[in-house]
């Protein structure tokens, strides 16, 4: 083919909505030198039988901003691309049957309030006015979203496609990409009709994606986390009820029973149900059932059977349902991560590869993630943090049955609430330690973290411990009296916590300890000491925190958040010298953490440790007879030290410190403790939508040394910060500030939280967060908006709420 591009800048692989939003943004960037290539026509997968729902809602902070910028674009593309689209923002209402439901909408519109949107609170009496076809008598509440609609996918992607053709970038339809290879620094692409080399490659497959991942594992991918699911829903015939009420009124706003699991749109005059049923059904994942090597414009076989419930469900809620026939039954293959958000960005272990796959809800967050990931590419940062969609969350834990059986628990329960003491229970028992049944005895309930299982509290016998108990938004359920008293065992004795899964990196060979310095802002400490290291982008935005551990000039170690293990392999591999490598020891090690007041004298007759060593200091030596190295550090906040044993040693010195006396305490009781420390943590304090001056990491900067980011921070170092890291003391009622809870001031929104929970050592409810800079001054009296109840906070000073001293850590 004389026209057929044999190079480019990106090659995307897939022609969805998503990838043709990938297309379409690179293309505004001024990256128009990138091609498209489509196995068949444009929306062929998934995108020609979506649904179309156009929602802005959501409780993530990410995907909110991505959803909301998607409905800003949709205004105006057809119009700027001169390309007609029927896009009817008709509004929606969510309805509430619970108090607890109700909190969700009112912790959403604050989120929304922030960003812009307008949702607005619903009276039950009201309801009627708006869908006067609907019954109200069994509800709690009402969130009415006015930017809400639906728009026809195959238009949209047609659009975006127009618009990124007018700005010079190509589209090969029924050109299927058959795999890559790596030469050099460049990938080539191959397909039927020749090879396309090209310096970046993006995978926006779409239910294809796993197939597509699999092509880049001999360059250091994975396999991508996923699985197909029947989404199914059917359009009514006309209702002639509703088509006379619309000929006088307009379109009905689409309607969702979350708590029942199903969206109701009008759809001309009938309506178009679609539910999300507890027995739903995974698609292409048994030898019996395999994957067709093409299923363009094809759907499954209808099984309405499946949805009886749900559409006995709905009639009742909206009579008018059962007074027409079935139209048409759409069955069609979706697409969904273990949590059912998509994999937006930087591919796993693969240099200048990306994925833009694995959309749930590919309509509405089209073009947030055509606008994210151009900026992965082109920038190699994002606008908004983004670790809520980003592929590397999903580490090597992850196999086939992980998300099989997560991916049948997110579609069943599509509009859960995501309560703060609430674990779900599928997919676990991933990464266990040695440590797991004895910490079983004692009464430990488990969370996932990164895979492994930790402990989040230790329930008494007789404490209601089922899953049902977790789910409300209050402080207070069965673990707050144990957690009281775990933290007050670390206040005034002695604790002991497993925290397994601890990522651990070591990069060694000439010239470790410069390539790291040249990472990082902060100073690098020396051998026998242990420092902590702050790790910008190029905007002086905070990417990561790792301790670092010297082992000499040309070995360093550095431990991070479990959950951080491919994002921080991928930082530290940044500009990598020749003759140095990043290995990952995260699998060898396990982790206690010893500490309280009493913690020497626990230790003391166990290790030949030097326990008067200062903190921040780091020594090898015998715990229990066991090879060990200890840090004196404590995220708890009191004298101790993380004892970092081989795995199958803990065991031996899990039964000595416990044997001493010392208490068990878990995850829950951590977070309470290093929140009144004014601790961060990762990816909520810490995080890419915060520069470190913001974050408040000054002291950790130092400004004699060149690093990432350095012209960005002496900028705003002059010109002065618009917001401050503060901690809050808040006169809260039962629940406590979730992440990004509004923070008011003279009846305007002033800033954010960005973590919360009971302080059980100062016995009040504590908050960090960013506040606007002129107001980031001990005293002043603010209010913080909790589920829709404003609640009087006053800052603090620039100090630790427990002991602003460090007595207890130095001690």
């Amino acid at each position: 083919m004389a026209d057929f591009p044999t190079t480019a800048r990106v090659v995307i692989i897939g022609g969805g909505a998503v990838g043709v939003s990938v297309l379409y943004h690179l293309a505004k960037a001024g990256w128009s030198d990138c091609v498209l290539l489509e196995k068949n026509e444009l929306t062929a997968g998934s995108t020609w039988h979506a649904a179309g729902n156009c929602p802005s809602f959501s409780t993530s902070w990410a995907v909110m901003n991505m959803q909301r910028y998607s409905l800003e674009l949709y205004r105006t593309l057809g119009e700027e691309v001169d390309y007609p689209m029927n896009y009817h923002v008709s509004g929606s209402i969510r309805l509430g049957h619970s108090k607890e439901r109700v909190m969700e909408f009112e912790r959403a519109r604050g989120m929304g309030r922030y960003q812009g949107l307008d949702l607005e609170m619903m009276q039950i009496s009201d309801l009627k006015d708006r869908y006067p076809f609907m019954e109200t008598h069994d509800l709690a509440g009402a969130l009415y979203d006015p930017d809400d609609g639906d728009i026809d996918p195959a238009q949209l992607t047609q659009a975006l496609a127009k618009g990124a053709r007018q700005m010079g970038a190509q589209i090969l339809r029924f050109t299927p990409a058959t795999g890559v290879r790596r030469e050099g620094d460049e990938w080539v692409v191959e397909t039927e009709k020749g090879e396309i080399r090209c310096d970046k490659v993006v995978n926006a497959a779409g239910y294809y994606a796993q197939k597509v991942g699999e092509w880049f594992k001999p360059y250091g991918g994975r396999t991508v986390p996923m699985t197909v699911m029947s989404h199914q829903y059917f359009l009514t015939e006309p209702v002639p009820e509703l088509e006379a009420w619309s000929k006088e009124n307009g379109k009905l706003p689409l309607l969702r029973d979350v708590d029942s699991s199903y969206y109701l749109r009008q759809e001309k005059f009938g309506l178009n149900l679609g539910p999300y049923e507890r027995n739903c059904k995974p698609h292409w994942v048994t030898p019996d059932d395999p994957m067709p090597e093409d299923f363009s414009f094809q759907l499954y076989p209808d099984d309405l059977d499946r949805l009886e419930w749900y559409i006995e469900d709905a009639m009742a809620r909206v009579p008018i349902l059962g007074t027409a026939g079935v139209g048409r039954v759409i069955n069609g293959p979706i697409p969904y991560a273990p949590d059912g958000l998509p994999l937006i960005g930087p591919m796993p272990g693969v240099p200048n590869a990306y994925e833009a796959c694995v959309f749930t809800f590919g309509i509405t967050q089209a073009g947030g993630a055509g606008k994210v990931l151009a900026e992965w590419i082109t920038e190699g940062c994002t606008e908004w943090d983004m670790w809520a969609v980003d592929p590397r969350r999903y580490t090597g834990y992850v196999d086939q049955d992980y998300c099989n059986a997560k991916a049948v628990e997110t579609y069943g329960h599509e509009y859960a609430m995501h309560f703060p003491h609430h674990t779900w229970p599928a997919g676990r028992n991933k990464r266990l330690s040695p440590l797991q049944s004895r910490l079983e005895r004692v009464g430990a309930q488990f969370g996932a973290y990164n895979g492994w299982e930790r402990a989040n509290w230790f329930a008494a016998p007789g404490d209601d411990t089922s899953e049902a108990a977790s789910q409300t938004w209050d402080r207070n359920g069965p673990w707050a009296a144990r957690v009281q008293q775990e933290c007050e065992a670390v206040r005034d004795t002695c604790g002991i916590l497993a925290i397994s899964g601890f990522t651990r990196l070591a990069v060694e060979g000439p010239g470790a300890r410069a390539h790291i310095d040249r990472l990082t802002c902060s100073h690098l400490p020396k051998p026998g000491r242990v420092g902590l290291a702050y790790f910008p982008d190029d905007r002086g935005r905070i990417l990561t925190e790792m301790s670092v551990i010297p082992q000499s000039d040309d070995s360093i170690w550095l431990i991070t958040a479990a959950v951080a293990q491919w994002h921080d392999r991928d930082v530290l591999q940044r500009g990598l010298p020749d003759g140095v490598k990043v290995d990952d020891r995260s699998d060898k090690y396990e982790c206690l953490l010893v500490t309280g007041p009493k913690a020497r004298d626990t230790l003391a007759p166990l290790t030949n440790a030097d326990l008067t060593l200062p903190w921040l200091s780091f020594q090898q030596a015998q715990v229990c007879g066991c090879e060990c190295v200890l840090l004196r550090v404590s995220f708890a906040g009191e004298l101790g030290w993380e004892v970092h044993c081989m795995t199958d040693d803990a065991p031996v010195i899990w039964d000595a410190v416990t044997g001493t006396g010392a208490t068990p305490f878990g995850m829950f009781a951590l977070n309470s403790l290093r929140i009144e420390k004014g601790y961060r943590a990762w990816k909520g304090d810490l995080s890419t939508d915060y520069s470190l001056l913001e974050g408040g990491l000054d002291r950790f900067i130092r400004w004699d040394k060149e690093f990432p980011g350095k012209p960005a921070l002496q900028a705003e170092q002059q010109q002065g910060s618009a917001k401050k890291f503060v901690t809050l003391l808040i006169d809260a009622g039962d629940c406590d500030a979730p992440y990004m809870s509004s923070l008011w001031h003279s009846d305007a929104v002033v800033g954010e939280t960005t973590s919360g929970a009971w302080g059980y050592r100062v016995g009040a409810s504590v908050a960090l967060g960013m506040l606007r800079a002129d107001l980031a001054v001990a005293g002043t009296e603010l209010e913080v908006e909790i589920y829709g109840q404003r609640y009087s906070a006053v800052v603090q000073p620039g100090q630790p709420l427990w002991d602003p001293e460090n007595i207890g850590l130095r001690a």
